[in-house]
């Protein structure tokens, strides 16, 4: 299949829960979700056999904004899709995936760690790569983050 076949069925399983879809390269896919449809989203490219996940990140929107976003990659050869969800920057929530795709614990630790996002149900939310000693509620991929704080906390 060519990249863009492997983007249009991407679109196509995704529909129903699509709020904004974009193609900010060739080939590329950014699909905006709700988080309440994340696990629904992920199973049906999961049982489509569409993809591998390839990588959870995140986004610091800003104080202003109020939200970070929470990116979920999968790649089909040359196709990217990028599921992308917000949550409040406040209060920080996302399910976790390990029922549909079990290797996922190692990004979701990281998401925990260097985000504050909580990722209900998963079953190994420990440090990754931060000090056991790393101060609570300083998360160093956030905007706001100061080295001098986390000096100050330790």
């Amino acid at each position: 299949m060519s990249v863009e076949n492997d983007l249009n069925t991407a679109a196509n399983l995704l529909h129903v829960w699509t709020q904004e879809a974009t193609t900010p390269e060739p080939e590329r896919l950014d699909v905006r979700i709700d988080v309440a449809d994340l696990l629904a989203a992920v199973k049906t490219l999961h049982d489509a056999h569409w993809g591998y996940l390839s990588a959870i990140t995140g986004l610091d929107l800003g104080a202003e904004a109020g939200e970070l976003e929470v990116l979920y990659h999968f790649c089909e050869g040359a196709a990217v899709v990028t599921l992308r969800v917000r949550t409040p920057r406040t209060d920080p929530s996302v399910p976790s995936l390990y029922p549909i795709i079990p290797m996922v614990t190692v990004y979701e630790r990281e998401l925990i760690e260097m985000f504050g996002v909580e990722v209900t149900d998963t079953p190994d939310p420990s440090r990754l790569f931060l000090p056991d000693d790393w101060p609570e509620g300083v998360y160093p991929l956030r905007k706001d983050f100061d080295i001098a704080d986390a000096a100050r906390e330790a």
